[in-house]
């Protein structure tokens, strides 16, 4: 055990400084008070006339991920090769050695939540860590705790001569993963399916829906074209189905195969897509 003691105590609780000792066991705060009993196997830290603090917690960074002092190789906080990438976490980018937490530590910073900059319109999700450790899995107080979003000049600035040069873009963007998102919460597409069907393909839809019959077309995986069910054939829950693809533009011919599971399809525009 170790205890800090006459040192004056802000406790971010009370709003007047305090003197008093702190009382430490395996690594956490066991006790604040005055004239702590310190007898037994106790170190003792004299904190006569200092001031003690909670830790600093930064709320957004990206330490250990910009690489301190080194360059471009150790720059992991901008992924420049895909605008939207929501499926990135910040923790696989952290250098636990990086030489910026130490300092960040000695400052009285404890706690950091970091993870990708502000490239993307979605850069991928932060991580709450410790800024002392000497691995990444150790430091963790808690991943996935948010998820970077950018609105500003710099999905433009990064991405101006590829796919965005305007806010109309990074918004259009947004609202298009938020979409997919919610559908894929809804269970595929959203309960939007034809509801003449009763069957749809593994791509997507609702489970909720009598079974019947195949979507009379899907998206074939090939070009993204379509194929269709021969009239004469109608579909069955659990059973592979082949159609031709009929897409106008390549007219690729190609046999695409799909299995059928339960499910509902209200809008034929929103439903084939992969």
């Amino acid at each position: 055990m170790l205890c800090v003691k006459n040192g004056i105590i802000h406790d971010a609780i009370h709003r007047e400084a305090f003197k008093g000792d702190i009382l430490v066991e395996d690594g956490k705060i066991k006790e604040i008070g005055e004239n702590l009993e310190t007898g037994g196997d106790i170190e003792i830290v004299d904190a006569e006339g200092l001031h003690v603090y909670p830790g600093f917690v930064e709320a957004h960074g990206h330490i250990g991920l910009d690489g301190y002092g080194i360059g471009y190789e150790g720059m992991d906080y901008n992924e420049m090769n895909d605008i939207v990438t929501p499926h990135l976490r910040g923790i696989d980018g952290v250098k636990p050695m990086d030489a910026a937490f130490p300092h960040a530590a000695a400052a009285g910073v404890t706690c950091v939540c970091v993870g990708p900059g502000s490239a993307n319109v979605l850069g991928g999700t932060f991580t709450t860590i410790k800024t002392v450790g000497k691995r990444v899995d150790d430091m963790v107080v808690r991943d996935g705790v948010a998820m970077k979003c950018a609105f500003g000049e710099n999905p433009k600035r990064v991405y101006r001569d590829k796919k965005d040069s305007s806010r109309m873009t990074t918004a259009a963007l947004l609202r298009e993963m938020l979409f997919k998102t919610r559908e894929y919460k809804e269970g595929g597409c959203g309960g939007r399916c034809v509801q003449e069907t009763g069957l749809r393909y593994e791509t997507g839809g609702s489970d909720s829906c009598d079974e019947g019959r195949d979507p009379p077309e899907s998206t074939c995986a090939c070009h993204g074209g379509y194929f269709r069910r021969p009239a004469d054939r109608p579909g069955i829950r659990g059973e592979d189905y082949t159609g031709t693809c009929d897409r106008g533009a390549l007219d690729c011919g190609r046999a695409c195969q799909r299995k059928c599971t339960a499910g509902c399809r209200a809008d034929p525009d929103q439903c084939f897509q992969i």
